[in-house]
């Protein structure tokens, strides 16, 4: 069974932000931070909320429908 542990959150980021063909430099931009942060947020296994939230809505991605699903299987064999 996978956790919430297995998922790094910055690598799918990182993913989406290569597949919408945009750069960290562009991200950093609508973060209001340093570029170098960016890369930072690509290596981090988990993320604080709000930067998650903020993040999602510059790419017009939902990331916690990542943990989302997770909660969801384990609510169901929670039930069995």
């Amino acid at each position: 069974m996978e956790t919430t542990n297995s998922i790094v959150i910055g690598q799918l980021i990182e993913k989406e932000l290569r597949r919408q063909c945009k750069s960290a430099a562009w991200l950093a931009q609508q973060l209001e931070c340093n570029r170098s942060n960016v890369y930072k947020i690509f290596n981090r296994p988990s993320i604080d909320c709000e930067l998650l939230l903020r993040i999602s809505n510059a790419l017009s991605h939902n990331f916690f429908d990542v943990y989302t699903m997770r909660l969801g299987g384990a609510s169901k064999a929670a039930r069995r």
